[in-house]
């Protein structure tokens, strides 16, 4: 099976495994992107240049999930995960 990619400029064409198609497509389909918007963010991660060494660097998905969660200033993980696995482990 080929898949297409459509760029603003470029096409690609790439030759892939039919079930990695589907999967990939269930996948990008579950995440609201098409497959060439996922296929162009994960080329995207592996080939962008490093700015600086020290600069960490966050994948296309982390950076789409930044801001879902909206927790307080005080908000103590560590507290509450401790109390997470002590509540677990009764």
């Amino acid at each position: 099976m080929h898949v297409n990619i459509i760029d603003m400029e470029t096409k690609l064409t790439l030759r892939l495994n039919d079930s990695v198609i589907e999967r990939a497509k269930i996948y990008a389909r579950s995440q609201k992107i098409s497959l060439s918007k996922m296929i162009e963010s994960y080329l995207d991660s592996l080939t962008r240049k490093k700015e600086t060494d020290s600069k960490i660097s966050i994948t296309p998905l982390v950076e789409s999930l930044s801001g879902v969660i909206d927790l307080p200033s005080d908000f103590d993980y560590k507290k509450e995960y401790g109390d997470y696995l002590t509540e677990k482990y009764k």
